[in-house]
Formats: structure tokens, C-alpha cells, sequence
């Protein structure tokens, strides 16, 4: 998984310090180890700071500039001696673990995410996902399903597939109470550079007119298809909204706007993810019909979770079985398989106070509704409520995932 916007600025911080502190940055760089044909093409200035935010931005594109970037300062001689260089071996490690399954893994099949941070389940969405990807078509992703299913858990994924796919997820948070200048607003703020005093043209709540509505849209659309990353816009909670709310007329708007804009520059055209959108709400315009994705959530019960750990179990065996003889050696598998089966199932189900997997799950890793990622400039989360705005630690989806990570760990520790 990436690294969070609070990372990334200590990463924009060091940079700056102990990188770019100097009257020629490109030579800094090529002494530091970065390809002439990645320094040729960055705009660098006298003033550090911005060097520095260039830097990291360019760098964010790929998994690999990303790694490089991270092994440059761990290497770099003055922070190699202040306390600092320890987070940054941490998120290089962290970064090259993303980098080796990219180059060896299928990453829409991966079931691990970061630490112990699994995603269960969800084969349709995994394929759908890899769909959506690969056919610049194709604009709008909308996630319909039961509520507390886990339509929210579909942006812990996408966050995932953004760090192989080179692509920056935007969310908003819905509510009964917000507005669609509001949404446009928290849009804004992903997309445009508060440095450089650019105001997007978005109405006022006591003056909402559907007109100016409209042309801060395009100018969202506008400034995300410019921008140097791929944007995906991500509402979520899309049934929460009062039938009344002008976000729907917002919602409708933005995938026009994006669907208009894609044959123009196809490539970096933003892309529009709808979660808890069913198909019995109101329906998107009719020249978005060939545009649109489809994926349905539904709870994993014991099935799926068995499934996990058939398959984890074997891909990572103790060592301490390698020994035994292949019947052998199968047995106590399973046996293993089993034991995890049940007690996740035990501790989903608020059985078992073992280990405290049954509560409600953390903020990181709870499978009914993803991640709450603070920060409007990294894949972050802008809006109100509880993540994926499930009661925090009620629903079943959660509490089976935070299970089926407390048995990842214990597991990991028979190694």
C-alpha cells in the first residue's frame, strides 16, 4: 500500500533539506543517483521548496520512482546521521515490498495488502476493477449492494490498485446534509494547488445556481485532466443522500463532464467511482450507457473465508512443517485452515474474547468500510462520518475483518 499524506510530507521535507538545499539541483540529483532522462524533464528552480514538491510529485508516479527516491535519501550522507533516517528505511522497505509484488504478483488477486491488512473475498470486483483499468472506455465505476456488505471496503482496494496502476483516488465522504458546492469544494482541493492562489468558480450555498454549479464541474474536470496524476473521483455512501439533495443533479454533471472530456485526452481524463449506488436510483444520462461499470458487494461469510486461508495457509507454510512428509504435511495444513475458520467465525460472530478480534476493528484494515485517510492532496478522505459511514464496530463485515487479521498475525508469529 502507498504512503499516506503525513509520510509523504516528512518525504517533501527531507527533500528539500537534504536533497535539493542547493543553488544547482540537477547536479544534486545526478550525484544522488536519478536517471538524466528523469532529471531532464523537471522543472527546477532557485527555490528549494518547490524543487522538492516536483520532485515528489514526479517521483509518485511510478512504484520505482517511488523507491528510488526513498533509497537516495536513506543514502543520502546527512541524513544517513540524524534520527530521521529511520522512518525513512521504514517507508523505503515498505515501498520495495509494493515494488516486489508488482513486478511478481497478479496485484488484483492480492488477498494481503499492507502489514496485515487483508481483502476478502469480492472475485467479481477484483475482475471488474481490472476491466475498468484496462478500457480507457469506460469512466464511471458504480458499487451497488446491501448495506454494511462492504461497498465502502471497495475503496481499500482501489487504493491498493492506484499504487500498481499509477492513478491518485480522490474520496468524499457523503452525508444527508451535504451540498454539491460542498462536494465540488472538497474535489477542488484534490486537484488544484492551493499554492497557487487559483480559485475554482464554485457558488456559494446561498447562492446554488445549477448554471455556476456547472461550470465549477467543468472546471474540476478540467484542472484533474490537466494535472501531472490520474485522478479518480470517489463518492462514497451515495445512499445516504437525501432524495431531495442537489448532489444527485452534481453527480450527474461531473460523470458528463468527465465522459466529455475523455476523447479529448484520453489518457489523463479522470474517472468517476460511485459507491452505494444502486441501479434503482436516479440514472446518469443516456450518453454515459457504454461508459458505465458494474459491481454488486455482498457480505463474505464462511465460504469465503475459508478460501482465504486455503490459500494463505499454502503460499506461506511454517517452516517448522517442511519437514514432514506430503500427507503429513496436508494434514496439519488443513488442520491449521480449520482452526483459523473457526475462530474467525467464532470472533465475527461476538463469540470469543480471544485476542479481542471481536470488536469493532480498527481505522485501518476493517473490511465493512476501509480506510479513513485524512488529507486532501494523497488519496485521502474529505467529508463527514465514520468510515464508509457504518456504526463504528456494529457491523458483521467489520468485526470479520478485523478477525481475519488478528488470525493473520497470530499466524505470522509461528513463523
Amino acid at each position: 500500500m502507498p504512503l499516506e499524506t503525513p509520510e509523504w510530507d516528512k518525504v517533501t521535507e527531507w527533500v528539500r533539506e537534504f536533497l535539493l538545499d542547493s543553488t544547482d539541483p540537477y547536479t544534486q540529483l545526478r550525484h544522488a543517483g536519478f536517471p538524466p532522462e528523469f532529471i531532464g524533464g523537471l522543472p527546477l528552480t532557485a527555490v528549494s521548496s518547490q524543487n522538492a514538491r516536483v520532485l515528489v510529485q514526479a517521483s509518485r508516479r511510478t512504484i520505482d520512482g517511488q523507491v528510488l527516491l526513498l533509497r537516495a535519501l536513506v543514502l543520502n550522507d546527512r541524513l544517513r546521521n540524524l534520527p530521521y533516517v529511520r522512518d525513512a528505511e521504514e517507508y523505503l522497505a515498505q515501498l520495495e515490498r509494493d515494488a516486489e509484488a508488482h513486478g511478481s504478483q497478479d496485484v488484483f488477486r492480492t488477498h494481503v495488502l499492507r502489514g496485515a491488512e487483508v481483502f476478502l473475498d469480492r472475485e467479481d470486483l477484483r475482475e471488474t476493477l481490472r476491466a475498468f483499468v484496462a478500457d480507457s472506455d469506460k469512466s464511471v465505476l458504480l458499487v451497488d449492494g446491501e448495506p454494511y456488505s462492504g461497498r465502502s471496503y471497495t475503496y481499500t482496494f482501489i487504493r491498493h490498485i492506484a499504487q500498481h496502476q499509477g492513478f491518485r483516488p480522490a474520496r468524499v465522504l457523503l452525508e444527508p446534509t451535504m451540498t454539491a458546492t460542498k462536494v465540488v469544494r472538497r474535489l477542488a482541493a484534490f486537484v488544484s494547488d492551493p499554492r497557487a492562489g487559483v480559485v475554482p468558480p464554485v457558488p456559494t450555498d446561498l447562492d446554488d445556481a445549477l448554471p455556476a454549479l456547472d461550470e465549477a464541474v467543468h472546471w474540476v474536470v478540467l484542472q484533474a485532466t490537466g494535472a501531472e496524476d490520474l485522478f479518480w473521483f470517489v463518492l462514497d455512501d451515495c445512499d445516504r443522500l437525501d432524495p431531495g439533495s442537489d448532489v444527485w443533479d452534481l453527480i450527474s454533471q461531473l460523470a458528463l463532464a468527465i465522459y466529455e472530456h475523455a476523447p479529448v485526452r484520453r489518457a489523463q481524463a479522470p474517472r468517476l467511482v460511485l459507491l452505494g449506488y444502486g441501479e434503482s436510483m436516479r440514472q446518469l444520462p443516456y450518453e454515459l450507457r457504454h461508459s458505465l461499470c458494474w459491481d454488486r458487494a455482498r457480505t463474505a461469510g464462511p465460504d469465503e473465508v475459508r478460501a482465504f486461508f486455503d490459500r494463505y495457509v499454502r503460499e506461506q507454510p511454517p517452516p517448522s512443517l517442511a519437514a514432514l512428509a506430503a500427507e503429513e504435511r496436508e494434514a496439519a495444513l488443513a488442520g491449521l485452515v480449520d482452526v483459523a475458520v473457526e475462530e474467525v467465525l467464532a470472533a465475527a460472530a461476538g463469540t470469543t474474547g480471544d485476542g479481542g478480534t471481536a470488536g469493532g476493528g480498527t481505522a485501518e484494515g476493517t473490511a465493512g468500510g476501509g480506510t479513513s485517510d485524512g488529507g486532501a492532496a494523497d488519496g485521502g478522505t474529505a467529508g463527514g462520518g465514520s468510515a464508509g459511514g457504518e456504526p463504528c464496530g456494529d457491523s458483521y463485515m467489520r468485526r470479520l475483518g478485523s478477525a481475519v487479521e488478528g488470525a493473520v498475525r497470530v499466524y505470522r508469529a509461528l513463523h
